[in-house]
């Protein structure tokens, strides 16, 4: 069974009923929220989060933990009566695995039921071909599998997989032999990775699961609705409205890669100017090396194209959080990406200061603010895909800000 983030929520949106199994289900899922967001929380506190009686509260949460998602943690002495015990999530309540496909590397990660990567397996490759990381996607998850304690093996709930959507335009950004990557247009991933696991697979684009990570790490953070950059080989974005993931109707929300950007050099997309590819390229072509990036992002070199690559991607991304910030009236714009955080730093700061250029009479002020995760981000928020598909009313509860 496969299904996109965008599909499981049009499900949702279509049944529409409020019967009891369905107030039942929703319940569950709103007390798991609280308490993800949260942390612990006892039954008294979650009935008054909710307005629900204690003594449904009480039915909910001896499910939960009899379904092993909730444990009790220590009681907190001290007051007047019995006392009171927090719940919390169980870690080993459910466990998913990821699959990110990149530009460099795939990568495989188990997460338990609280977003806790416990394993991870990296292949490093020119180009992604279909085959091979099939076989390393196969191979590493029946590793892990076997390596799992029964009871916890009986826990695995999903793959969720990460990848830009249409892999094969890859080849039009750079001067390697890049043909490898047609393969990819008649490839169903996710239909193959069932065929191979016998798990449910949910998929999503590398940019949105990077931002359901991002949601789910900083969830103490007061923003209900904020546009999420990544920069990798090509830029991306994800949503964030109300509290909640939204992936948009077909899984391509905040394809902010594709944005027409105004600069030197003419009207270009966003994914043109602001891509790891483009500086890829850009220094493929000045050293005839293409080892080179990862050096010069490891070593924070200043020399050379970067300083003209931030410029020039800092103006676009301030051009990109204007206008969301017309259209949607958002709070903060949050800048991650696959590079060191000196790196990330940089391109924050020379975002900062171009935004802070533009003409922006009108719209309301908004916060320009670093991501938490950089590099992982993608793989991590691949395993949370299945727990969202799982655990959620809608694309985003367990994350959501109440």
């Amino acid at each position: 069974m496969t299904k996109s983030l965008s599909e499981q929520t049009e499900n949702l949106r279509l049944g529409g009923g409020a019967n009891q199994t369905g107030a039942r289900a929703y319940n569950d899922r709103l007390v798991l929220s609280l308490i993800r967001q949260a942390g612990a929380l006892p039954k008294a506190e979650l009935a008054r989060m909710t307005g629900l009686s204690a003594q449904t509260l009480t039915v909910i949460v001896k499910r939960l933990e009899t379904e092993g998602l909730l444990m009790p943690t220590a009681p907190i002495r001290g007051r007047v009566g019995q006392p009171s015990v927090p719940y919390a999530l169980n870690p080993r309540g459910a466990f998913s695995f990821g699959l990110k496909i990149g530009r460099r590397s795939a990568v495989v990660v188990l997460s338990d039921f609280t977003g806790a990567i416990l394993e991870r397996s990296i292949l490093q490759y020119r180009i992604p071909t279909p085959d091979q990381t099939l076989a390393f996607a196969e191979a590493e998850i029946a590793r892990i599998r076997s390596e799992l304690a029964p009871e916890d093996e009986r826990r695995i709930i999903g793959v969720g997989i990460a990848m830009p959507f249409e892999i094969w335009n890859w080849k039009v950004t750079t001067s390697e032999d890049a043909s490898g990557l047609d393969a990819w247009k008649t490839f169903d991933i996710d239909a193959a990775i069932v065929e191979v696991t016998g798990l449910f697979v949910v998929m999503a684009n590398d940019a949105t699961a990077a931002c359901a990570a991002e949601l789910l790490v900083s969830r103490k953070r007061p923003y209900a609705d904020f546009l999420y950059i990544y920069v990798g080989w090509f830029i991306g974005g994800g949503l964030v409205l109300e509290g909640s993931l939204y992936p948009g109707q077909r899984g391509n929300s905040a394809a902010i890669g594709s944005i027409p950007i105004n600069g030197p050099d003419g009207e270009r997309q966003a994914l043109q100017i602001a891509s790891l590819s483009t500086l890829d390229e850009t220094i493929r072509q000045a050293f005839r090396d293409p080892d080179t990036l990862q050096r010069y992002l490891s070593e924070q070199d200043e020399a050379g194209p970067l300083p003209l690559w931030l410029d020039r991607s800092a103006r676009a991304i301030a051009q990109i959080i204007a206008n969301g910030a017309a259209i949607l009236d958002l709070q903060a714009a949050c800048i991650d990406g696959a590079f060191p955080q000196v790196f990330r730093d940089a391109l924050i700061e020379k975002t900062v200061e171009a935004y802070g250029r533009l003409d922006r009479r009108g719209l309301s002020e908004i916060e320009i603010v670093s991501g938490n995760i950089g590099e992982g981000a993608r793989s991590m928020g691949a395993a949370i895909l299945p727990i969202l598909a799982r655990y959620s009313r809608d694309s985003g509860v367990l994350l959501k800000t109440l």
